[in-house]
């Protein structure tokens, strides 16, 4: 039984929703006073004219498929927007750096430079002081977010909606299966992966580090069980990188060590037909970049053939010294479990939960192809420690592994094709150094808010002046 009181904590942290929409809109508070009110009638269970601020349930209960709500309902704060609602100066000092200064700013550190740099973002993340919460509508019709929109439009100038929807069977538009490996907070356990400690997320709480908890900024009832999300808006090259399969494909094909790339008698399927021996290297070089084959498989479990999903446990892994997933592949640089890495203590310590659903196709004109992409969020007890450290270290210097330092994450990193490089693993324990691909993700925008528990919330609704 969990000792957290989770009616007090907003519904979109520990666990995901399953709804196939999503709308964020992007908000600035215009009228204090307005937006007061709208928040205090949202945490106290909505009204007519306010949605209700979706709770969390506990680890052991989930809505009965006939009490399913049509819509949930989540905010988060930029530090500009809790300024915009009164919080005090002093107390405004008490939170990260990182939130305060806000995602634009440190867009170096994240690798968000060149087409990914904040002077290319899409409006209104061109004007990060105009968006002071995010608002996010999860549900199954549009009709339903419409619904919850005009009442929220009510209280707030909006600035910008994003809307987002759940591809079939879990995909992204890279083709890859996704929502599969989330951060364990309740008695829920596999035999690798150990429980995540709710400090990994809850402002207040114990983490893995002993001894260590992250502030709470003050009050004590604004700070404590919040927690911060990097909200981002990342576009996907997807003829890219279908293009670059292409061509590392035809590269592995006439490689002298092409039998240790995938035995010469393999044979597997893309899941509809048959695949020629180029069209499974694509696979292959598309798996070990990921670290899980697309159909969601982890690559170390079978690095020779991608079986069916439902025959493989597809999170009780671990990386061991002769794993065949490559230390530079996406998985194991963003979660590097029980493997060794050079910074030991970090082991399972920059977990973050991931939520996210595709967006697109976008139409804009000049552009060869439409925008499709991701709208995530990556939330974490920590921005610093946990968000920033992993785009940082571990996506774009590689500092987890001599092999890798220097080295770009793949799929998602600040990568050139003058620069970039990624090592294939082989059957004797080698490698073949691919060369040559182009940023397949880039950045449209982003903000980091402040996911505020209820009580915060109530707070919030009250301050005067």
């Amino acid at each position: 039984m969990s000792r957290i009181d989770h009616s007090q904590l907003q519904g979109n942290i520990l666990r995901g929703y399953r709804f196939g929409l999503v709308r964020h809109m992007l908000l600035e508070v215009t009228d204090r006073a307005t937006v007061r009110a709208f928040l205090g009638v949202a945490a106290q269970g909505g009204g007519a004219e306010v949605p209700a601020i979706t709770v969390d349930q506990p680890p052991d209960k989930t809505w009965p498929r006939d009490q399913k709500p049509a819509s949930c309902f989540n905010i988060g704060l930029t530090f500009a927007g809790l300024r915009a609602l009164g919080v005090a100066p002093g107390d405004l000092a008490t939170f990260p750096t990182e939130f305060r200064e806000g995602m634009a700013a440190r867009a170096t550190k994240l690798g968000d430079f060149g087409e990914s740099a904040p002077r290319a973002w899409s409006q209104p993340f061109n004007r990060p002081e105009q968006i002071h919460l995010v608002a996010s509508i999860h549900a199954d019709s549009t009709a339903e977010l419409d619904k919850v929109d005009t009442q929220v439009s009510r209280a707030f100038a909006v600035r910008g909606r994003l809307d987002g929807y759940a591809l079939a069977q879990d995909k992204v538009y890279f083709g890859y299966t996704d929502s599969i490996s989330q951060p364990k907070f309740s008695h829920v356990k596999d035999e690798v992966e150990p429980i995540d400690p709710y400090g990994t997320v809850l402002l207040g709480e114990p983490t893995r580090q002993e001894g260590l908890k992250f502030g709470v900024p003050t009050p004590q009832v604004l700070g404590h069980h919040g927690t911060f999300n990097a909200f981002r808006v990342l576009r996907q090259h997807v003829t890219a990188f279908e293009q670059y399969l292409d061509r590392a494909a035809t590269e592995l094909l006439n490689h002298p060590d092409s039998a240790l790339v995938l035995p010469l008698d393999a044979q597997f399927s893309d899941g509809e037909k048959p695949l020629d021996r180029h069209g499974m290297l694509r696979e292959v070089v598309a798996a070990q970049m990921c670290g899980r084959w697309r159909n969601g498989v982890p690559y170390g479990s079978s690095p020779d053939t991608m079986p069916d999903p439902a025959s493989v446990p597809l999170t009780e892994y671990d990386y061991g010294r002769g794993s065949r997933c490559p230390v530079g592949s996406h998985m194991r640089r963003t979660n590097p479990r029980g493997g060794a890495i050079v910074q030991r203590i970090a082991n399972y310590t920059r977990r973050l939960v991931r939520r996210g659903m595709s967006y697109g196709p976008i139409h804009t004109e000049g552009d060869s192809e439409p925008e499709v992409g991701l709208l995530g969020n990556f939330i974490g007890a920590s921005l610093g420690a946990q968000f920033e450290a992993v785009m940082c270290d571990w996506l774009n210097l590689g500092l987890q592994d001599p092999d890798i330092t220097g080295a770009n994450d793949p799929l998602i990193g600040a990568n050139s094709s003058e620069t970039s490089w990624f090592d294939v693993t082989l059957r004797n324990g080698g490698t073949i150094r691919l060369r040559g691909f182009p940023r397949f993700v880039s950045t449209r925008g982003g903000v980091y808010t402040f996911l505020p528990s209820m009580p915060a919330i109530r707070y919030l609704a009250r301050l005067k002046g």
